[in-house]
Parts: structure tokens; C-alpha cells; sequence
């Protein structure tokens, strides 16, 4: 029986310019190591990031103002929408579908890389199979836990090989911080495509556009292809 998992409350959304200027002034904090990632996650309640130089390079930020807390255990995802067999999927049940490793960079839009972390998931293509995708459905739309962020892509962006359920980056389980304990992890595209807290996966027959196009951002957020910048695309 599925528990309910609360959710955070909402601050302020941070929208695509101010997100932009805030990142162009170089306050956006530097997150390092796995190590130390759930106790920044519990520790950072703005929607900017924190200030700890070194490590994984990553910048962290929430667009609610919060991180939210889901213990593995409590971890629930729904699968749902023009599916055969709808799925409700703990942790458990992720870690023993085939496994998947990727060694790939992570693009922000907003300039920043970081190199070759170490990813481990579930395709997603396996878990849309796992649910039957019935003929109609030409989208996927995904749901996090923060109550705010909503992501989506075309059927046959879901289904390339580069796209996982996360369960493990860095070396470890995912922190708070970084959006676990599970994520969506989009390789070729840009970051905001990776949606953290990934609490719902919804097959539709077109995709809404999720919060970050809603506030500016290319519905096809390949990398290399962002107001004309050079970053390199993620093969």
C-alpha cells in the first residue's frame, strides 16, 4: 500500500531571466562531492544554491525554495496515463528491472558542464514497456515531488537508449539536492529536461510543454542548439 508523500510548500519561482541574470552574476553556489550533498540539500531553503566551492561542479537550486525529503523506502512512482497497466513502483522495484550505466556530461543552459558523471538507472523506454504504451500515445509529461516542476518529450525522445530513471550519480544514491532518491536523467539535452523528485511518468497523446519551456526555454532542449552558443552537443 502506497504512502502518501507530502509535499513542500511553493516559493517563488524562478523564471527564465531572472534565472539567467542570477547564473550571468556568478552568485549561483558550487556544490561539492557526493559525500556532503544530502547535508547541503538540508541545509540550502533558497531557490539560488549555496556557496561551497569544488568537487562535482554542480550548481543547485530549487524553484519552490526547498528540497523535498523522501526517504527511499517512502519513494513512490506512478505510471500512468494511455498505459495498459497502469504501475505504482518503489525503489525496490526500479533496482530490479536491467540496469543501465552512463558515463556522461551534464549541460546546463545556463553555460555551466559538468564532465563525465557516472549515471545508473533504469531506461526509460523499459519502464514504458513494463506499462504497455497503448498506440495513441505520442508523449510523455513527468511530475515531480516539489509540487511545481513539469517536464516532458515526444515518445521517441523517451524511448532513446541516453534516457534513464536515476537512481545512482556520483558514485552513490542520489541525494535530495541532486533530486532523488530517484531523477530523470535526459543525456543529449539540457539539464531542465532532467527533472528532479520524479514522482510521476503520464504517456499522453501530445506532451504539454513543462515549467522551464513554459518560462522561455526551447521545448527541444538539445544540446548545442541555445540562443546561438557553441556548447558541444552530448553524443
Amino acid at each position: 500500500m502506497s504512502r502518501d508523500i507530502s509535499q513542500p510548500e511553493q516559493g517563488i519561482p524562478i523564471g527564465r531571466r531572472v534565472f539567467l541574470g542570477i547564473a550571468g552574476l556568478g552568485i549561483l553556489g558550487i556544490v561539492f562531492g557526493s559525500k556532503v550533498q544530502s547535508a547541503v540539500g538540508e541545509t540550502i531553503g533558497t531557490g539560488i544554491g549555496g556557496l561551497l566551492p569544488g568537487g562535482d561542479r554542480f550548481r543547485i537550486y530549487s524553484i519552490t525554495g526547498s528540497f523535498p525529503n523522501i526517504g527511499s523506502t517512502d519513494y513512490r512512482l506512478t505510471v500512468s496515463g494511455l498505459v495498459d497497466h497502469p504501475m505504482t513502483l518503489t525503489l525496490d522495484d526500479l533496482k530490479s528491472m536491467p540496469s543501465v550505466h552512463l558515463v556522461k556530461d551534464f549541460q546546463c543552459v545556463t553555460g555551466w558542464r559538468v564532465p563525465q558523471v557516472h549515471w545508473e538507472g533504469v531506461k526509460l523506454s523499459d519502464v514504458i514497456d513494463a506499462a504497455g504504451a497503448r498506440s495513441q500515445a505520442g508523449g510523455v509529461e513527468f511530475s515531480s515531488f516539489d509540487g511545481a516542476d513539469t517536464e516532458s518529450l515526444t515518445l521517441s525522445q523517451a524511448r532513446r537508449s541516453d534516457v534513464i530513471v536515476a537512481y545512482r550519480m556520483l558514485g552513490g544514491p542520489i541525494s535530495s539536492s541532486h533530486g532523488g532518491p530517484v531523477r530523470l536523467y535526459v543525456a543529449p539535452m539540457y539539464g531542465y529536461k532532467s527533472l528532479k523528485w520524479l514522482s510521476g511518468i503520464r504517456l499522453v497523446e501530445k506532451p504539454v510543454p513543462g515549467y522551464w519551456e513554459q518560462n522561455g526555454y526551447p521545448v527541444d532542449a538539445w544540446v548545442g542548439n541555445f540562443d546561438g552558443r557553441q556548447d558541444a552537443p552530448i553524443t
